[in-house]
């Protein structure tokens, strides 16, 4: 429950924003869609959805909200990114260094790791201490991280969750099911956080 009358920010510009409204509002929490600086300007912590992360590198770029996320990050605004937002969380993406990014997290992803659309599934996860119910659309995973970043969850050997400090991305879709504790996990992160 948000005590703090902190605000969570969903980047609205593609993707499930709307699903994961949904689950922070469920669990008591303010939020705003996000598509301008002034918009992020007056939000407390980001959610990156999923989505076409090429495309969203491109719309960020073109709006000019690429810079003002990769400063309020450095100043520590807690950042969710899912799927197509861990993929522009990340430093690097194998194979394709044109890949625009935000190059926050000190990691490689490799893009649709797990296979094409038609190739999705449902399955559980180890996160935490506990089991969550983790949905892969065309989903990524990490192919390496550096000192700093604290894995959380693999999925048949391959890690799907990280965290660096203020910055935390997985590689499915939590937003897609009624299990609300990696969404819960980041409202911790809020509440833990001095921006």
């Amino acid at each position: 429950m948000n005590t703090t009358k902190k605000t969570i920010g969903l980047l609205a510009l593609q993707g499930d924003f709307a699903a994961h409204r949904k689950v922070f509002e469920r669990l008591g929490w303010q939020t705003a869609e996000v598509r301008t600086k002034q918009e992020l300007a007056q939000v407390d912590a980001l959610v990156i959805p999923g989505g076409e992360s090429t495309t969203l590198g491109k719309l960020l770029a073109r709006i000019g909200l690429d810079t003002e996320i990769q400063e309020r990050a450095k100043q520590g605004m807690p950042m969710f990114g899912t799927c197509a937002g861990m993929i522009m969380l990340a430093s690097r993406v194998e194979d394709r260094p044109e890949q625009p990014t935000l190059g926050l997290m000190d990691i490689t992803v490799a893009r649709n790791a797990f296979g094409r659309q038609v190739e999705s599934f449902e399955t559980e996860i180890p996160f935490q201490e506990s089991v969550v119910q983790g949905v892969f659309i065309r989903a990524p995973y990490v192919v390496e991280v550096t000192e700093g970043v604290e894995v959380l969850s693999k999925f048949r050997d391959k890690v799907v969750g990280v965290r660096q400090g203020n910055l935390f991305a997985i590689a499915f879709h939590p937003e897609l099911t009624d299990d609300t504790r990696v969404h819960s996990y980041f409202a911790q992160m809020i509440l833990e956080s001095n921006e």
